[in-house]
């Protein structure tokens, strides 16, 4: 079998575009990925958030195995029918990034990972449908739900939690500066009649916080909501927390982030686990760093380029960070 020579990807950074096209969902920085990541025949990768896998297909493309996740079964359908043509070197389970580790227990895989990617946030497919409530331009039911299994939609949150748990929610997950203001226009408009719809809560929003830009009022509100139901930021921690462990010395851990909360994360953990020396007020002299298990891959997040961006908008604000795992750890 021919596999796709990825060994020239972090010099040359080719151009491709995807044979299926963006049916589905558009893999940001899918080039850099590879490159980082290093595939090759033998390696098993795991890919956290498979989406409709397009990270995980040039990954398999280049001769890997990967272990595919995704908490939305609709992602994993697609995934499944997209990559079929490689066979058992691809194993999907519908699961949180937050369970790998179980999964890896689950599927009996003791072998290191060589990488493991998390491509944080929501999907083209479901901003694009309607029926998932993520988009506040497409009227439909006020869900947010990454997972259907989950039992907390956007809708429940906004009917049901007190205004002050509202405001903070709005205020930590979406800088929204009129947070209170908007929270208690929820809190009186609830009364009278249930929030039920997006439109209906991007219509609450807009009557306290206009237009005054090129963006919707309601999208900081949105992202909050979005980042609430599904404890997008619980689940990052814990996934970082969990999957180093799984990676064999010199593995790769990728993150791509959205937005400045998921970034300032991965940003600190990265950091906090890759540096050498640590120094602190009262001490008399800087001390190795004995939580140190990775070498730092990327000091500066890696953005989209400009093409990309031309002909994917939503990889404007995408962040790339990458680490390796440490062969030998300091004692």
């Amino acid at each position: 079998m021919n596999f796709l020579d990825c060994e020239d990807l972090l010099e040359t950074l080719l151009e491709k575009t995807d044979e299926n096209g963006p049916v589905y969902h558009v893999p940001v920085m899918l080039d850099e990925v590879a490159a980082l990541l290093r595939p090759a025949p033998g390696m098993l990768f795991l890919d956290g958030t498979v989406g409709g896998g397009g990270h995980s297909e040039r990954l398999l493309e280049c001769g890997a195995e990967v272990i595919g996740l995704d908490q939305d079964v609709e992602a994993i359908e697609e995934a499944r029918r997209r990559l079929a043509r490689f066979g058992s070197r691809l194993r999907l389970v519908e699961a949180n990034f937050r369970e790998a580790e179980g999964v890896l227990d689950d599927l009996g895989e003791r072998r290191g990972l060589a990488g493991a990617l998390l491509d944080i946030g929501v999907s083209s497919h479901q901003l694009d449908t309607a029926e998932r409530g993520f988009a506040l331009m497409k009227d439909g039911p006020l869900d947010m739900r990454m997972s259907r299994a989950s039992a907390l939609s956007a809708a429940d949150l906004v009917n049901t939690s007190p205004v002050a748990d509202l405001a903070k929610i709005f205020r930590e997950y979406g800088d929204e500066p009129r947070a209170m203001q908007i929270a208690a226009r929820i809190g009186a408009l609830r009364v009278q009649h249930p929030f039920a719809t997006t439109f209906d809560l991007a219509a609450a929003v807009s009557s306290v916080a206009p237009r005054t830009s090129g963006r919707h009022p309601a999208t900081r509100v949105f992202q909050a909501l979005r980042i609430a139901v599904n404890d997008e930021l619980g689940a990052l921690k814990e996934a970082l927390e969990t999957i180093p462990a799984n990676l064999a010395p010199g593995g790769r851990l990728a993150v791509i982030t959205f937005h400045s909360l998921e970034d300032r994360i991965v940003k600190h953990f990265f950091r906090d686990h890759s540096q050498e020396w640590v120094d602190r007020p009262e001490w008399p002299e800087p001390r190795r760093n004995p939580n140190r298990i990775f070498r730092l891959l990327t000091p500066h997040p890696m953005d989209a380029g400009a093409e990309e961006i031309a002909n994917n908008p939503r990889a404007r604000s995408a962040k790339l960070r990458v680490v390796e795992k440490l062969k030998e750890t300091t004692p």
